[in-house]
């Protein structure tokens, strides 16, 4: 098989599986580990797909969807990867009895919800209508849901939930977005979650990201703040190494969750 061919070969299974592994490109195409290196980093210098530790993610256009606003936290939990859990179980540690915190309305924050200790008094402010109920079960912790107009994915966005949350001051904040890159920062796929984001960054003390590897080093349409409003990113153990030294460098701490997966 030619080079050329070999190529076209690794973006087709990226296309079909999102990503893909120098052990599975040894064993498909009969190449060494230095072979598969170098595609992998020939096709990231033309901007065809992303590097990671240990292999390679699909490199998506600026306005990808991934087709998930209109589905809850708890729907686009059912089927994220490993990675999200491992994120979400990391991030809770972080967290303080006596604490306020904002718990994101994306899947890694119902995830989040759902591996709550029950040994800590907690206040979890949200705009999320999965992650209220969850929480609801635990009397260790007090739930504030943000109110107004609901969207179709049970989240809160209008002026009324914007109101309500500025309002609010919390210890640490836990976000996430459609993309983190140190080139754009924070970014979005839709002008609602840009002020709900602004808001709750401005009133925490400690604003963590909690990023899997699929939206890091990526852009998206519309950047909501620089890095310099985030603290601390909490990722995956996929990242590749000279992605998180670019976010140290910018002064983040980076956590990486979840071990090293082959």
């Amino acid at each position: 098989m030619f080079i050329e061919e070999r190529h076209r070969a690794i973006l087709k299974l990226l296309d079909q599986k999102g990503r893909i592994t120098t052990g599975e490109m040894q064993e498909l195409f009969g190449i060494s580990y230095d072979s598969a290196k170098r595609d992998l980093r020939i096709l990231e210098e033309k901007g065809l797909l992303k590097r990671t530790h240990g292999g390679a993610i699909q490199m998506h256009s600026v306005g990808w969807s991934g087709q998930t606003h209109e589905k809850t936290g708890r729907e686009r939990a059912e089927n994220v990867k490993e990675n999200y859990l491992d994120i979400a179980v990391r991030a809770i540690e972080e967290i303080g009895s006596q604490e306020v915190i904002y718990l994101t309305a994306a899947s890694v924050g119902y995830l989040m919800a759902q591996n709550m200790p029950d040994d800590k008094i907690i206040t979890v402010v949200t705009n999320s209508i999965a992650i209220a109920e969850e929480l609801r079960k635990k009397r260790n912790i007090t739930v504030i849901l943000s109110g107004g107009e609901m969207s179709a994915n049970g989240s809160f966005y209008d002026g009324f939930s914007m109101d309500i949350l500025k309002r609010f001051h919390y210890d640490k904040c836990f976000i996430t977005s459609a993309c983190i890159s140190v080139k754009a920062g924070i970014s979005v796929q839709r002008s609602n979650n840009v002020e709900l984001l602004n808001n709750v960054i401005k009133n925490s003390r400690k604003v963590y990201g909690l990023y899997p590897v699929e939206k890091i080093g990526m852009d998206s349409v519309i950047t909501v703040c620089g890095l310099d409003s985030l603290d601390v990113l909490i990722t995956d153990g996929e990242a590749a190494e000279k992605d998180l030294q670019e976010f140290r460098d910018a002064g983040v701490a980076v956590i990486v969750a979840g071990g090293v997966r082959e």
